[in-house]
């Protein structure tokens, strides 16, 4: 779904010893949090003291629940687990995080309390299927592995009908995600058979697939159209009714297979802390600061202005941790994060396109490169998959 082949050794600070560590606590083990503590433990070495919390056991790139989905990958190949993180100067704790105090920058779980000089937060974004009436009782999310993993047992059993690719919310991770859904679902039907006998409707809150590169948006409206897959955009599916998926303006689409992206929402613990505001943590583009000292927050929690992807967040996690490696050295960081990553987009058949957008360069004009899907793509970003597994689990 996500990602962009910039070179992790590209970004690497060379080894040296600093007088003074500070105490970090990053919460979150996702893009923006491996990136940041690999990067503070390569700088600082042993002397880093950096305590990383998340509530699962493993990591999952956000692509590979498609591969999972639609059976070309094993559920349990795609899991990274934390506990193969061996690096100086860096703890993870897999704990439940229940209250942040971003003032004392102390943080409770369901094991432990934690302070720190620096806290970092990046949790992401929670899905909540519950605010989607009928979502849970009527139909599935390819969105969490769960879901993935229920929905590599329901496709193979689907005989044809009405499949509707549907987002429920106006704010979701990975905005290709929808359109490599109901085109990677178009091949799988097609190669048991089943395509001439299913329709296929993608329904996204956007006027086009990917609205900061009408390049990209062109490409993937034409392969609709050769695919015979139904794109009705501007809208968001509201509930799911007696076999129709309602949306928000009232229509009615009938379906027999519905794959839902979830609402989501910023996680409880982070809205009781008071970090966030209109529903997400406001940073200052330039350096993810909150309005409290020494908190910073990355990723899809915050409302910085770019989408919520993998990649966004790990480009924020390498701004963040840069200013604390300058701290540590007693120095000031000029290194501003400038808003620009990239997505990969599977069009089927083992091709995949990139898009690269930057966000901050023209504001409220963000602009996007289309690479156009290839085979040669495909290779780079299962390079992409492997330089970062290498780079945060070693393996």
């Amino acid at each position: 779904m996500l990602g962009m082949p910039l070179s992790p050794g590209s970004r690497r600070i060379a080894e040296y010893r600093y007088p003074t560590a500070v105490r970090v606590l990053v919460l979150g083990a996702g893009f923006g949090g491996l990136e940041l503590t690999t990067m503070l433990s390569e700088a600082l070495g042993a002397d880093a003291d950096v305590t990383l919390i998340d509530q699962a056991d493993s990591f999952v790139f956000g692509f590979s629940k498609l591969d999972v989905m639609f059976g070309k990958r094993e559920p349990d190949a795609v899991r990274h687990h934390y506990r193969d993180i061996a690096k100086p100067g860096v703890r993870f704790v897999q704990e439940t995080i229940t209250a942040i105090d971003p003032v004392g920058k102390r943080v409770t779980t369901d094991g432990d309390a934690y302070e720190a000089d620096v806290l970092i937060v990046g949790l992401g974004a929670d899905l909540d299927p519950t605010l989607t009436p009928g979502l849970v009782e009527a139909g599935n999310e390819y969105y969490t592995v769960p879901g993935a993993e229920r929905l590599r047992e329901v496709l193979p059993t689907f005989e044809g009908g009405s499949a509707i690719v549907g987002v429920c919310g106006d704010t979701f991770k990975c905005p290709p995600a929808p359109s490599e859904a109901a085109l990677l679902l178009d091949a799988f039907l097609g190669a048991r058979g089943r395509r001439d006998a299913t329709t296929i409707h993608l329904v996204i809150p956007f006027g086009k697939p990917i609205p900061p590169s009408p390049d990209t948006s062109e490409a993937l409206l034409a392969a609709f159209a050769e695919r015979g897959i139904a794109f009705v955009p501007d809208r968001r599916v509201a509930a799911l009714e007696d076999g129709d998926a309602v949306l928000d303006d009232g229509q009615r689409l009938p379906y027999d297979l519905f794959l839902g992206i979830p609402v989501h929402r910023v996680p409880d613990v982070v809205k009781a802390s008071g970090l966030a505001e209109n529903g997400w943590i406001p940073v200052d583009p330039g350096t993810l600061r909150t309005r409290f000292p020494d908190v910073y927050a990355v990723g899809d929690v915050t409302s910085v202005g770019t989408p919520k992807a993998g990649m966004f967040a790990e480009g924020a996690a390498v701004v963040v941790a840069e200013q604390l490696i300058a701290r540590s050295r007693g120095e000031e960081s000029s290194s501003r994060y400038d808003g620009k990553g990239a997505c990969y987009i599977e069009f089927g058949h083992d091709e995949v396109a990139r898009v690269d957008v930057d966000f901050f360069s023209t504001p409220g004009r963000p602009t996007g490169t289309y690479t156009a899907p290839s085979i040669q793509t495909a290779e780079e970003k299962a390079e992409f998959r492997r330089s970062r597994s290498v780079r945060w689990f070693g393996g």
